[in-house]
């Protein structure tokens, strides 16, 4: 039997009482878990093993098989379920986890990054489009897809005013060196942006949500941060869809 903190990330169920459950975890990666028992009324891991349930659970190993023998919650993120935009966003943050993780990985910077976020999503201390920035530009980063933002490729420069952003390649150049007729795949940002994006990438994770920016900064920002994720992982995801049409 081995004990894992970790974020249900799913839930799907299996005949009238069980389920089994997608587990994010520190040490181990993204783990298919059985939950036997877990729709019955009087089941005692039902909260949890809930959707987006941060607990502690032993688990039992037979075979290639993973069993629950019991869990307890940690938290249970209940604010989240006041505001269909908020669970939408956190469930679109648990899919794109459930994609990228594989098992048997290290994991500790991106669980920390999904619990801050879901906190403070829950919480209401940043706006919707700040977290899903973030989510996705330091998830990219973690899981290899860093953009090469130090300077211009062309001339070197730290900090253009303007600049074009390569969606593709997450490289940039300066309005001076820029071709315009390359546009395909380029965004063209300000300076602020760049700066967002230097500081989600590289900021330490205690000091990750410590800036602010404007809000036609924040729009481009999220803009960029949802293109690149999408490009890189090569794939929509239904969550996201969703989230977007109640917007």
């Amino acid at each position: 039997m081995t004990t894992v903190e970790g974020i249900v990330l799913k839930e799907r169920s299996v005949g009238e009482q069980d389920k089994f459950i997608d587990i994010l975890t520190k040490e181990s990666g993204v783990l298919e878990v059985s939950v036997k028992g877990a729709r019955k009324i009087n089941g005692k891991s039902g909260s949890s093993t809930q959707l987006l349930a941060y607990s502690r659970f032993c688990i039992d190993k037979r075979g290639s098989y993973l069993y629950l023998n019991s869990a307890e919650p940690i938290h249970i993120f209940y604010g989240l379920r006041g505001s269909l935009t908020k669970i939408s966003l956190a469930s679109y943050f648990a899919e794109v986890l459930r994609f990228c993780i594989r098992p048997e990985t290290q994991n500790g910077d991106i669980l920390r990054l999904m619990l801050n976020c879901l906190h403070y999503l829950e919480n209401g201390e940043r706006d919707e489009s700040f977290l899903k920035a973030v989510f996705e530009l330091r998830l990219m980063s973690e899981i290899g897809y860093m953009p090469d933002i130090v300077a211009c490729r062309g001339c070197g420069v730290f900090e253009p005013e303007e600049l074009f952003f390569c969606i593709r390649d997450g490289g940039f150049f300066c309005a001076d060196c820029f071709d315009s007729e390359s546009t395909d795949d380029f965004m063209k940002i300000k300076l602020p942006v760049l700066s967002a994006v230097r500081h989600i990438v590289l900021a330490d994770m205690g000091r990750l949500f410590s800036f602010r920016v404007s809000e036609s900064a924040q729009q481009r920002l999220s803009a960029l941060a949802e293109s690149y994720a999408l490009t890189h992982l090569e794939r929509s995801f239904g969550t996201l869809d969703f989230y977007k049409s109640l917007l």
